[in-house]
């Protein structure tokens, strides 16, 4: 993780951030010696949840047919 003073941060914010985001790569920011802030990317968000969890899921066996066991229900 690459580490950066405030006021060189400062002088290359814009740059930083757009080299965060395209790597990934989280980045720290100290004053005075001491880490006071971190910058890290924001994951992608889908435009819309249709497919989202695409390669989340799996489905195993039939879901469709009928089910083999009796369920057991109070009325």
């Amino acid at each position: 993780m690459r580490t950066y003073k405030a006021s060189e941060f400062k002088a290359k914010c814009l740059q930083l951030m757009d080299d965060v985001a395209e790597s990934g790569e989280a980045i720290i920011v100290t004053k005075n010696g001491k880490p006071v802030a971190q910058l890290t990317a924001l994951p992608n968000k889908p435009q819309t949840f249709f497919g989202a969890l695409k390669g989340y899921v799996s489905i195993k066996g039939d879901i469709i047919g009928p089910v083999d066991t009796e369920w057991d229900v109070l009325k």
